[in-house]
């Protein structure tokens, strides 16, 4: 009887304490293969709910026939996953949605840093082999890839708030191909100066070819059809010091259903709805998923705008999660370049903290506490929100 009083208790405590979440994932059924469709659309899902609850995959799952092959899940931030379920499968010609309900149990230590949206600049996306474009016309894909990609982190990120810097090209393929990392750390300094973002996105598209084999040899009286790549990277870069965050490669392809010497509009539904344009859609949200995970513990490090007496006002606002009466510590820059050319980054922690005394959309202004002077802090300083 105590045993079994002991486990109703840890039981109703467990129940109690673990949330549902209830949540929608698809994928693109190549060569007919439903069961790796059902894994990835399951894998979408599942991270979806995770980042809705406040909890990111530390790696993606497992799942065979719609079921997962551990009973527990390596959580980064603050949840593990304790059961999931597959609740409604369906199929829209060759895609595959699911909807799953996952049990997560959330911990007690939550990721701070994820208070706070984190700005960052989505540049312009570099197609790296202009040539691959020639069938379709598709020569603008490299601007309109990002422009699609910033209405997505735009409408979806829960933890970055973006600025699109689309119009003109930007040399970082030309010093990523050749090496020069102390060139990119440069630019990415330079961007988020010029752009007052604290990371910056670069996109290459490395493959758009068109693979041999014929997809439809049987309808002889059919144009033949082919599967298409698209082969992507994703880079983030500080723009406080020009490190690389994080980066990422996708590699997917798709039947190509238009006609050979069919030009395609890439701002129409027809080619977004198409399987190509969907599977471009999917690879999208794997990566904002991906981005979204990747920030949301990397610490908001606000820039000092304007320095008066014992004021400062920084580049964060109400838009990124900013209140009145927050703490912040002061950090002054400390940098410099070695004979060898290559730029070294430090800070300087300063005595001094302020408390935030007035918000607006996109900054605010923040006082000492005790009145002093703020010293030797200057504009592009940096301020680093305190735990409450």
């Amino acid at each position: 009887m105590r045993i079994l009083a002991l486990f109703t208790s840890i039981l109703i405590s467990f129940v109690s304490s673990a949330q549902w979440y209830e949540s929608q994932g698809s994928a693109y059924i190549l060569n007919n293969d439903r069961e790796t469709a059902r894994t990835e659309a399951m894998e979408n899902a599942l991270k979806k709910a995770l980042l809705v609850a406040g909890a990111s995959v530390s790696s993606a799952q497992r799942v065979i026939n719609g079921l997962l092959t551990q009973d527990e899940l390596s959580i980064r931030a603050s949840g593990t996953v304790n059961s999931i379920e597959l609740i409604d499968e369906s199929y829209q010609g060759d895609m595959l949605k699911v909807t799953i309900r996952a049990d997560i149990f959330p911990q007690e230590q939550q990721c701070f840093a994820a208070d706070f949206k984190k700005s960052m600049l989505v540049t312009k996306a570099q197609l790296l082999h202009r040539e691959q474009a020639n069938i379709g016309k598709i020569y603008n894909l490299d601007k309109k890839l990002v422009a699609r990609f910033a209405d997505k982190l735009g409408e979806k990120s829960r933890y970055i708030d973006i600025k699109l810097a689309n119009k003109s090209s930007i040399p970082f393929s030309r010093y990523n191909r050749s090496f020069d990392q102390e060139k990119i750390k440069y630019l990415a300094v330079e961007l988020g100066q010029r752009f007052d973002t604290q990371f910056v996105l670069f996109t290459e598209v490395i493959d758009v070819s068109f693979d041999g084999e014929v997809l439809n040899q049987w309808q002889f009286w059919q144009e033949d059809n082919f599967d298409r790549h698209f082969d992507t990277a994703f880079y983030i870069y500080s723009t406080d010091n020009g490190e690389l965050l994080w980066d990422s490669h996708y590699q997917n392809k798709a039947p190509w259903t238009f006609g050979k010497r069919e030009s395609i509009d890439l701002n129409g539904q027809s080619f977004w709805q198409s399987a190509y344009g969907r599977m471009l859609d999917r690879t999208l949200d794997d990566a904002l998923l991906d981005i979204d995970e990747s920030l949301m513990c990397q610490q908001t490090r606000a820039r000092i705008v304007r320095v008066e007496g014992n004021e400062v006002i920084v580049n964060v606002g109400k838009r990124q999660g900013v209140k009145l009466g927050d703490k912040f510590s002061l950090l002054h820059l400390n940098s410099f370049t070695s004979d060898q050319g290559k730029m070294y980054t430090g800070y300087n922690v300063s005595n001094h903290m302020v408390t935030v005394s007035e918000v607006f959309q996109d900054s605010a202004v923040a006082k000492t506490t005790n009145q002093n002077l703020l010293g030797n802090i200057q504009i592009n300083d940096l301020a680093v929100k305190q735990d409450p």
